[in-house]
């Protein structure tokens, strides 16, 4: 008995209509901001090596990952991410280019999410690498074309949080910690966890280093942040709270202050993955960041080309969620005319549609046996006008 041949599998679903306009609407946008600013587009391939995303810089946990083998044993993955095959990529055969290299892509992502999460497996993300160039110049780029993206989705009361991953690696390296309680410390920080990070950092005492983190993982606002953390700060700190500050007066002379939190409480899950600015990008209607990204520049080591990188990943799917709901699911207009044709006019129909087309409308042919057939399917889709094509030439008449 077939139990499964009416359903989706769990995290992924259908998209019909406007969910489809939507999804191709945010992504044309996308696309002419990143070709705008000279990015070119790469894809790479939905199946990917395990080793791809196996190793201390890039690292997914095995319950993340959609794994098959293929015809020789060897372990595969769907693609879970969109930088990692992008550093490989940059490692082999765009290794010789001539850097920084721009690079965007637009490409379907899969993830094993918690069922109760509420997040896709498979959603559709597109976003920019930065590989190489001066590391302030290339952050304030990265950071100056997401603020376009959030404004070309018409998202007004989008905001950003940015942070340093470089607080806690410096910070977290200092207290001797097993590997197992920094992946709880980290934990406890990410989701601001206080009476359990609080707990746990108490056996510490007066140590400085404890009492940094837990002063930095409550630290969130605007320009006052940074003073409150030259309190709290061992001087070693002192260089990372620099350069965030330097980068936060560069995004506020863009005139995106208003937008910009700053929150030093941010931390990565995976601690050798971002290694500077973190990122992310939050609008109404969607609970989780749309965008994320971020400084990574151990990644492209791992595969061979030691070259400083930086960029973001906007989840289309999420945004198109979100556009879906502003407008009230009414995205794809309807066709200006609806023509209908007897059984010996269709030829005829056919040409005078394609000639309303060339002329820039929209045209519908009706494949239905009868005029008031016709004429019913135009009133439910919206249409306004009904052509009816016969062997004496073409009437219109208006509906509605």
């Amino acid at each position: 008995m077939r139990k499964y041949d009416l359903i989706t599998p769990e995290g992924t679903r259908d998209l019909i209509f406007d969910e489809c306009a939507a999804l191709r609407s945010i992504s044309e946008k996308l696309r002419v901001i990143y070709t705008g600013h000279g990015f070119s587009e790469v894809i790479t391939p939905g199946l990917e090596f395990f080793d791809v995303f196996n190793s201390k810089s890039r690292h997914y946990s095995q319950e993340v990952l959609y794994k098959l083998s293929d015809a020789k044993g060897r372990i595969m993955v769907l693609r879970p991410d969109s930088t990692m095959p992008i550093a490989r990529l940059v490692g082999t055969r765009l290794r010789s280019s001539a850097l920084p290299l721009k690079l965007f892509y637009n490409q379907t992502i899969y993830r094993a999410n918690p069922k109760e999460s509420g997040r896709d497996d498979e959603f559709f993300q597109s976003g920019i690498e930065i590989i190489g160039g001066d590391v302030m110049r290339a952050d304030i780029e990265a950071l100056s074309i997401a603020a376009e993206v959030m404004e070309s989705i018409e998202a007004d009361d989008y905001r950003f949080e940015i942070g340093d991953s470089g607080f806690f690696a410096l910070l977290f390296s200092k207290l001797g910690l097993s590997d197992r309680e920094l992946d709880d410390l980290r934990e406890y920080v990410m989701f601001k966890s206080y009476p359990a990070l609080d707990e746990m950092l108490g056996k510490f005492g007066d140590n400085k280093y404890a009492k940094a983190i837990a002063g930095l993982s409550r630290l969130f606002g605007g320009r006052e942040i940074f003073d409150e953390a030259r309190k709290i700060l061992p001087e070693e700190a002192m260089p990372v709270l620099e350069r965030l500050e330097k980068v936060y007066d560069t995004v506020c002379r863009l005139g995106m202050g208003d937008k910009v939190t700053v929150d030093l409480g941010i931390v990565s899950k995976n601690e050798d993955y971002y290694t500077g600015i973190v990122l992310n990008g939050y609008i109404s209607g969607y609970g989780m960041p749309v965008l994320t990204g971020g400084r990574y520049d151990r990644m492209l080591a791992d595969f061979g080309a030691d070259i400083p990188a930086t960029g973001f990943a906007v989840n289309e799917s999420a945004v198109a969620e979100a556009l879906l709901k502003r407008s009230g699911g009414m995205l794809i207009p309807a066709p200006d005319v609806m023509i209908y044709s007897d059984e010996d006019s269709v030829v005829e129909a056919v040409k005078h549609c394609r000639k309303l087309i060339s002329e820039g409308m929209t045209a519908e042919y009706a494949d239905l046996p009868t005029k008031e057939e016709a004429r019913r399917l135009a009133e439910s889709r919206g249409i306004k006008r009904l052509d009816t094509v016969a062997a004496d030439g073409v009437t219109s008449e208006n509906i509605g």
